[in-house]
């Protein structure tokens, strides 16, 4: 989780804001010393959902369905490392540069990160 988090950070443009929200669920990764300790170190700020309420993950789950249906099942993957590079692809290829989502009101993530706020903020 940590080396996942540490290749996101690496590879973003700006630096995420002071207190960044990182919401999860109380998963053991979550909750662990380890995470806690990083968490401060980088100013983010934890927010765990409450234990057997669904929606208070409605974004994280939205991904994983997303990911599984557009990557994990469309394929057999051979090994471990052909699916890390293509799960890597994905996100910083397609997932966050190319593909609207409805909870950034249309925009890519790129482009939230660039500071626009509305989809007809960019030019066609």
């Amino acid at each position: 989780m940590i080396n996942a988090l540490d290749m996101a950070l690496k590879n973003l443009t700006t630096r995420p804001a002071e207190g960044t929200v990182f919401h999860s669920d109380r998963g053991a990764q979550y909750t662990s010393g380890e995470f806690v300790e990083w968490c401060g170190r980088h100013g983010v700020r934890r927010s765990l959902g409450k234990t057997g309420v669904c929606f208070d993950n409605a974004v994280a789950e939205s991904f994983n369905a997303t990911y599984k249906k557009e990557l994990i099942h469309t394929r057999p993957w051979a090994t471990i490392n052909m699916l890390r590079t293509a799960t890597f692809e994905w996100v910083e290829g397609y997932y966050n540069k190319t593909r609207r989502h409805s909870t950034l009101g249309y925009l890519t993530p790129a482009e939230k990160e660039l500071g626009y706020t509305y989809i007809d903020q960019i030019a066609a």
